[in-house]
């Protein structure tokens, strides 16, 4: 932790020292976020040298991290599994994208590519995960509990199995099969894993947290609730979007628009704050991309609370939906998402249920990519986004596919036929 100054709280900027972990923001219970001393690293790193690209993980972009994998004195803290550091890929003769005459991508974190590093539960909850085992090992904590719509938990577990820890999933009990089924499974092999089912949603989770196992000494380690250690992680989402693509492009330069599926919004976060760190250190300008959250028209409170111009999201009782990721009927961080969303000049969508399903089919035919429908809103919001006049043919659009659809099955087998 080198280069850590301090917690500062996302609202109302008070700020912590990080000799303790902590949670919310005492004074107005808003998360926190990790200031790093972007003054010192730029100084201490000419040329960036910083940059180590022959890393394929997330962990290659050295002391712009928390804990610099190549530093003997914190690589001991750095628990990976290789996450991160994932590719992508050009959807031009895509028909929708064709259609509408636009320059599309799609980062892919389901699945592994030669030659890139994988998130080894196929989401890119891995990336948060991967930051907050890693916390957990330099603060000594050993009991971590997780509230989950599934993949925050699927990976979590996988993490604490692999590192040690004693980890309780909490996740409502319509969560896809695969994922349930691998925790309890994990629950049963091993004696650190535990698993727990509510009705409801991540909402109901986390009231059981608070009430049965914060009290038991378990550290909370729930979407903004943990003091931005899966902010860290998902910013290296950002980090991969600034950097070199072989091939695409030769330069560090952001896309133009980023569409990403939204439930508590951790990623937006995470990759605006990349930005600013990337320019505080002078590797790019001050030019942001336009951020589009996607939600499903089943649930969508941050949409709701853009067009109607709120300060924060209202809380929903969530929705029946095949993306359950986006299935989050509130977020503590929903304000500040909303706040990015507005200062890039971006947008928030709502997609048909139906219409995540046809592009969940068209994408996987055509690529071959186990595209998760958190990633199939991002495409089927296209149409919408360039009716607004968020994305021009002149654009260079990335939509993020944040999962695979393998850990759905079998509620999408029919759309994978």
């Amino acid at each position: 932790m080198q280069y850590v100054k301090h917690w500062k709280c996302t609202d109302c900027g008070t700020e912590y020292s990080v000799e303790q972990p902590m949670n919310l923001c005492p004074k107005d219970n808003r998360p926190v976020k990790l200031i790093l001393d972007t003054a010192s690293i730029k100084k201490d790193f000419p040329d960036m040298s910083w940059y180590r690209p022959e890393e394929k993980s997330m962990w290659r972009f050295g002391p712009l991290l928390p804990f610099d994998i190549a530093n003997d004195d914190q690589k001991e803290y750095v628990l990976t599994l290789g996450e991160g550091h994932t590719p992508v890929v050009d959807i031009a003769d895509y028909p929708l994208v064709k259609d509408l005459g636009l320059n599309v991508l799609i980062k892919d974190e389901g699945q592994p590519y030669e030659g890139y590093g994988a998130n080894p539960t196929g989401s890119f909850k891995d990336r948060g995960m991967a930051m907050v085992a890693s916390m957990a090992r330099y603060y000594g904590l050993e009991n971590l509990v997780v509230p989950t719509q599934g993949n925050a938990g699927d990976s979590l577990s996988e993490y604490g199995v692999k590192h040690g820890f004693n980890v309780t999933v909490i996740m409502p009990d319509d969560t896809p099969m695969p994922i349930m089924g691998k925790v309890a499974a994990y629950s049963k092999i091993y004696d650190g894993i535990d698993i727990a089912l509510v009705k409801g949603t991540i909402r109901e989770a986390g009231a059981l947290m608070k009430e049965t196992y914060l009290p038991q000494g378990f550290f909370n380690c729930a979407t903004f609730q943990e003091p931005g250690w899966r902010i860290e992680g998902k910013k290296t989402m950002g980090l991969e979007l600034a950097e070199p693509w072989p091939g695409k492009k030769a330069e560090w330069k952001l896309p133009d628009v980023v569409l990403y599926p939204t439930g508590g919004g951790t990623g937006i976060l995470g990759m605006w704050k990349a930005f600013d760190e990337l320019e505080q250190i002078g590797v790019i300008g001050s030019h942001r991309p336009k951020i589009i959250a996607i939600q499903s028209d089943a649930n969508a409170p941050v949409v709701d609370g853009f067009v109607k111009g709120l300060d924060d999201s209202i809380a929903t009782d969530g929705g029946e939906t095949l993306a359950t990721g986006l299935n989050v009927p509130g977020g503590v961080g929903h304000k500040a998402v909303l706040g990015v969303l507005r200062e890039s000049n971006g947008g928030a969508i709502a997609v048909s249920e139906e219409a995540i399903a046809e592009h969940t089919t068209g994408i996987y035919r055509q690529y071959n990519m186990w595209i998760s429908p958190e990633g199939a809103a991002t495409v089927a919001a296209l149409t919408e986004a360039k009716a607004q006049g968020l994305v021009t043919e002149d654009d260079l659009v990335v939509c993020f596919n944040t999962g695979s659809a393998e850990k759905y099955l079998p509620d999408m087998r029919h759309l994978l036929v």
